[in-house]
């Protein structure tokens, strides 16, 4: 996938350890949320197209957390922060994980697909049953494999919170060429760069993209004035007005639903409230 954008501060290592702590221990620090925008918005969602979610960039099974158990996201931060939790070995922690969330699941819970670059985050994701299933594979620079294709083709929703910076219209093109009827897709879009290119392709497969430019949700705190300087002027880049939102020291996204045309009789607004 892309590099992280030049001035953006990097997290890559979060993402390689063998279970979540580093994430949200890393992340906590500078108060990302966007999975908890996210929580209430993509239940919605499935409320009103039943099926299987496939969740890109899906890191350590976070969203399917919020989606499918009895928890917010400031719960997991307590979890995996707390000091009992940074003293387990691997093993431990992923078994008492599997009792955490077994009963914790809600009874409208829905199959979540994953992918991501990421081999432990999957792994994680899997072992402790946040995933049905979870795929190491990057749709940027390769093919799908059969079994992913074969996944994809009863996905209703492809949703995104964290990874729209480093995709390109390739990895949807294969996505939506494997399913079996058009899925709806679900970003959240950092402001400092541009989907018009993903809508684009999306469009190619029949999806109408909307989105409410005035209304955005925080992602994070800058984690210097350096990063504050590179989103300011990313998104006065795009034509957007800083002001009031990055100029208050956090990023912004924006919410970007997707869908085929028959299924526009749902108003955005009453999908995407956040």
């Amino acid at each position: 996938m892309a590099q992280t954008p030049v001035g953006r501060t990097p997290f890559d290592g979060i993402y390689l350890r063998p279970d979540p702590r580093a994430y949200f221990g890393g992340l906590g620090r500078f108060g990302y949320q966007t999975p908890h925008h996210a929580q209430s918005v993509f239940r919605r969602l499935v409320a009103a197209r039943s099926g299987t979610v496939l969740d890109l960039c899906c890191s350590y099974g976070v969203n399917a957390a919020l989606l499918n158990h009895h928890l917010t996201l400031d719960d997991l931060y307590a979890r995996y922060t707390a000091p009992w939790a940074t003293e387990l070995e691997v093993a431990d922690l992923v078994e008492q994980d599997k009792e955490f969330y077994a009963s914790r699941r809600r009874d409208d819970a829905v199959p979540v697909v994953g992918v991501d670059i990421s081999a432990p985050a999957i792994e994680y994701a899997v072992a402790v049953g946040l995933l049905d299933a979870g795929f190491t594979e990057n749709l940027e620079t390769g093919p799908a494999s059969p079994a992913l294709v074969k996944a994809a083709g009863a996905v209703s929703l492809i949703t995104v919170t964290g990874g729209v910076s480093f995709l390109s219209a390739r990895t949807f093109h294969q996505l939506l060429s494997a399913a079996t009827e058009p899925p709806w897709v679900a970003a959240f879009v950092l402001r400092t760069g541009s989907y018009r290119h993903i809508a684009d392709a999306l469009a190619e497969h029949g999806l109408v993209t909307e989105a409410d430019a005035e209304h955005t949700v925080v992602q994070r705190r800058f984690t210097d004035l350096d990063e504050q300087r590179y989103a300011v002027a990313a998104v006065t880049a795009t034509g957007a007005d800083p002001t009031g939102r990055e100029t208050e020291g956090c990023f912004h996204a924006t919410l970007h639903l997707s869908r085929p045309p028959r299924d526009l009789t749902i108003p955005y607004n009453s999908l995407t409230n956040t």
